[in-house]
C-alpha cells in the first residue's frame, strides 16, 4: 500500500525537482456548471508544462466524480472541456481501510492517485462556497484560492456587504430575503406589502439577485411592483435566500486581486477594468452568449484619483473578507455622486479567454501562464505555513 507521503507527495522538495502535479476540478451541481467547462479549458491549456502534470477530474452535474484525459486538448482549440460520464469514477474515502489516507482512489478498490496541489475551477454553490475546500483540508492537500471562510462568505453576497459595512466602506441599500418569509408574502395579497415596502425603501428600479450564485444566474432587474413576484419566484429557484437591492445608474468597475508571496506584506491589485454591457444589465446571457453582450475596457476609463480610490478599497475588501490566493473585487462607480459602492467579491473567478481575471493580471504585468504558476506556489507556501501549526493540546 502506497504510504499517505507518496500520495500527497512532499511539497518540501524543489519544485525543479519533478513536475507538480495538479488536480484540476471543474463542472459541478450549480447553475455555473457550464462556465466552468470553459473556464477549465483554458486553465489547462495554459498551465506550464513544464513545470505541471495536469489531472483532469469532472464533476457531472449529479455530483458524480470522473477521471478524464487530455486527449481532446491535444489541438489545443478546445474551448469546453466535456465530463465523460463513462470515464473512470473518483471515490473519495477520508481514510482507507488500513487508516492510510488518499484523497483520490479510482472504483473501489482502485490505485490511489498522487497529486501535490488541487485547482478547483468550479464556481456557484458546492465548490466556491467552501465545500471543495473544506474537503481539502480534511484531506490535508494544497488548494488554490481562498480558504473555507472567505469562500463561504464570499459566496453570500448578504454576508459580504454586511462584513465590507462593518469595515466602513459603502454598500448599496438592499433588503436580504428568505423563501419562507417570501410564501407568507406572496400568499398575502399577491406579495403587495413586500412590493410597497421596496417601493418606500428602495424604489424602483430595483435588482433581486440569489443570495449564492454567481455569472449573474437568477438576476433581474425589476422595473415595477407589478414585476418583482415574478423575479423572486425565479430567484428562489436557485437559492433559499434571494437579495432586492436599490438600482444605481452606475459603471462597473473590476479589480484583480492577488495574495503576496510574502504573506505579511499587502496583496496586490491590478489596474481597474470596466463592464459596459450592451444589454439592460451585465446578465448570464450578455456574459456568455452573446459575444456582443459588452465590452471589457482594460483599463477603465478612471483618473488616477479614481483609481488609486478603487485599488484602495479592493484592497480592503480582500483583506476584511480573510481572502487568500485570489479574489475578483466587482464596484459600483455612481454615475451622479462619484462613489464607489461594493457590489460583490468572486473568489474562484471565470477563467475563460475572455474572463476579466487574467485579462486584468495580463494588462497589469502578469500574464496567464505566470499567473496561473503564482496561484499554485501561493496554493503551496500556505500549506506549508499551515503544517507547522499544532494539531493537538501539549501542557508545558
Amino acid at each position: 500500500m502506497t504510504g499517505s507521503r507518496d500520495i500527497f507527495r512532499n511539497i518540501r522538495q524543489p519544485m525543479s525537482s519533478k513536475r507538480i502535479r495538479v488536480a484540476v476540478l471543474y463542472g459541478g451541481r450549480s447553475g455555473e456548471h457550464e462556465v466552468s467547462l470553459q473556464s477549465a479549458a483554458s486553465v489547462i491549456r495554459n498551465l506550464d508544462p513544464e513545470r505541471f502534470t495536469i489531472i483532469p477530474i469532472g464533476i457531472d452535474r449529479d455530483g458524480g466524480w470522473h477521471l478524464n484525459d487530455l486527449a481532446m486538448m491535444a489541438d489545443g482549440a478546445a474551448k469546453s472541456l466535456p465530463v465523460f460520464r463513462d470515464a473512470p469514477p473518483v471515490m473519495l474515502p477520508p481514510f482507507s481501510g488500513d487508516g492510510e489516507r488518499s484523497l483520490l482512489r479510482l472504483g473501489p478498490g482502485g490505485e490511489a492517485q498522487g497529486i501535490d496541489v488541487v485547482f478547483p475551477v468550479m464556481h456557484g454553490p458546492l465548490c466556491e462556497d467552501g465545500a471543495i475546500q473544506g474537503l481539502c483540508e480534511l484531506a490535508d492537500v494544497p488548494y488554490v484560492g481562498p480558504g473555507v471562510l472567505a469562500s463561504a462568505v464570499g459566496m453570500d453576497k448578504d454576508v459580504a456587504k454586511r462584513l465590507v459595512a462593518a469595515d466602513g466602506l459603502p454598500i448599496v441599500p438592499y433588503l436580504s430575503l428568505k423563501r419562507d418569509r417570501w410564501d407568507r408574502e406572496r400568499g398575502a395579497d399577491a406579495g403587495a406589502g413586500l412590493a410597497g415596502w421596496v417601493a418606500e425603501n428602495l424604489g424602483y428600479p430595483a435588482f433581486v439577485k440569489p443570495a449564492n450564485m454567481g455569472s449573474s444566474v437568477g438576476i433581474h432587474k425589476v422595473s415595477s411592483a407589478a414585476e418583482l413576484g415574478r423575479a423572486l419566484d425565479d430567484a428562489f429557484r436557485y437559492d433559499v435566500k434571494v437579495l432586492i437591492e436599490r438600482g444605481v445608474d452606475a459603471r462597473e468597475i473590476e479589480l484583480a486581486v492577488l495574495e503576496n508571496i510574502a504573506s505579511s506584506d499587502e496583496p496586490l491589485v491590478s489596474i481597474p477594468g470596466e463592464i459596459a454591457p450592451s444589454h439592460e444589465f451585465y446578465s448570464y446571457e450578455a456574459k456568455y452568449l452573446d459575444e456582443h453582450g459588452a465590452a471589457l475596457m482594460i483599463p477603465a476609463a478612471l483618473d488616477p484619483a479614481e483609481t488609486e480610490r478603487a485599488q484602495s478599497m479592493a484592497r480592503r475588501i480582500f483583506s476584511a473578507l480573510e481572502c487568500e490566493g485570489m479574489a475578483r473585487v466587482d464596484l459600483f462607480l455612481d454615475r451622479k455622486s462619484g462613489e464607489f459602492y461594493f457590489n460583490e467579491i468572486n473568489t474562484i473567478p471565470g477563467f475563460t479567454t475572455i474572463s476579466m481575471y487574467p485579462k486584468l493580471w495580463e494588462a497589469s504585468g502578469i500574464g496567464y501562464r505566470e499567473l496561473l504558476s503564482r496561484l499554485i506556489d501561493l496554493a503551496l507556501a500556505r500549506h506549508e505555513r499551515k503544517r507547522g501549526l499544532s494539531r493537538e493540546w501539549l501542557a508545558e
